[in-house]
């Protein structure tokens, strides 16, 4: 159990970064703001906490530890079931187009002069579910520089959720100029907008059907998360066995072991309703309150430090993958 020498080093942290979770959301549910961007937004215009000696290791434990509760309460979200239902011409088409935009991003950074771990980080934040997928590729990085990764992970948050945002706003407008039928649009609206809950609002601010649609596409999308994080560790173990000097990833981290073992119980209708719906609750809490430590331990000038190519790059993996899946949709 948690002893009170556990919670007297860790509440004032994480009660401060729980905090401005609330807030967040206050924001969101009485304003529409993006929840997940008010977070990361009010947590670095607390950034002095984070350098605060009382508050630092309850902000320190809420950006590791809660972000991956999170993400492994994401897998009651999957099931087999609903992979399976779209058909495998579209889900070929939503999966590819992930792999495509995470190859995509890689190569692009080194054109740009990035690091590849930020290839990889932007590219899987655009191609799978925005912010989630961001601090779930981020938690497998290897430790080196903890603040160079902590401004790359607030600028990939803040700048994907932009873009969903913008993305919310825009696709809508452009499936109806195409003349798209309810599935293709919701085919192309779930497989490109970054964060499920502008997916939600995109489709079902078109028609119940679509919005119905691109939500399950953009669970299907939730669903390359563990595979791609697991090939990402064995790749990044395999890098830090031929330089030995440094502490290997785990083959598997356990937190992706949590999202696969979460998603079979689902798949085989092991968890109530009930609880998956209590999970989903917790596991957006979690990610929330993450986000919000995130930003506290991000300096703003440290943020602007990320330079002009990692917003190009950031903005061709987002217009690369609009095009791909747009000509795949057509196609189909």
């Amino acid at each position: 159990m948690l002893g009170r020498p556990f919670w007297d080093l860790h509440f004032p942290g994480l009660a401060a970064a729980a905090c401005a979770a609330l807030a967040a959301q206050f924001l969101a549910d009485h304003y529409g703001a993006p929840a997940m961007l008010m977070a990361i937004l009010i947590g670095m215009a607390l950034h002095f906490l984070g350098e605060e000696t009382r508050a630092a290791p309850g902000i320190d434990l809420a950006s590791r530890a809660l972000l991956r509760l999170g993400v492994a309460l994401l897998g009651l979200r999957i099931s087999a079931e609903l992979v399976l239902g779209l058909g495998w011409p579209a889900l070929a088409l939503i999966l590819g187009a992930v792999a495509a935009t995470i190859g995509f991003g890689l190569a692009l950074a080194r054109g740009l002069g990035q690091p590849g771990r930020f290839g990889l980080l932007t590219g899987g934040a655009v191609a799978i579910c925005g912010a989630s997928a961001a601090m779930a590729i981020a938690a497998i990085l290897p430790a080196g520089r903890r603040e160079d990764a902590e401004r790359d992970l607030a600028f990939t948050v803040v700048g994907v959720t932009v873009l969903s945002t913008l993305a919310m706003i825009l696709y809508p407008v452009l499936v109806q100029r195409l003349g798209l039928d309810a599935r293709a649009a919701g085919l192309f609206l779930g497989a490109t907008i970054h964060d499920v809950a502008q997916v939600v609002g995109a489709g079902f601010s078109l028609d119940q059907v679509t919005g119905e649609l691109s939500t399950l596409v953009k669970l299907i999308r939730v669903c390359a998360l563990a595979p791609v994080v697991v090939l990402a560790a064995l790749v990044l173990r395999r890098a830090a066995e031929a330089a030995p000097a440094g502490p290997r990833p785990p083959l598997v981290p356990g937190f992706v072991l949590a999202f696969l073992g979460l998603a079979a119980l689902n798949s085989a209708g092991l968890v109530p309703a009930v609880v998956s719906d209590a999970a989903a609750g917790i596991s957006r809490w979690a990610l929330l309150t993450a986000i919000a430590a995130v930003g506290m331990k991000t300096s703003l000038p440290r943020l602007m430090q990320v330079g002009r190519p990692a917003l190009v790059l950031l903005g061709a993996e987002t217009l690369f993958l609009a095009l791909l899946v747009l000509g795949g949709v057509m196609l189909l």
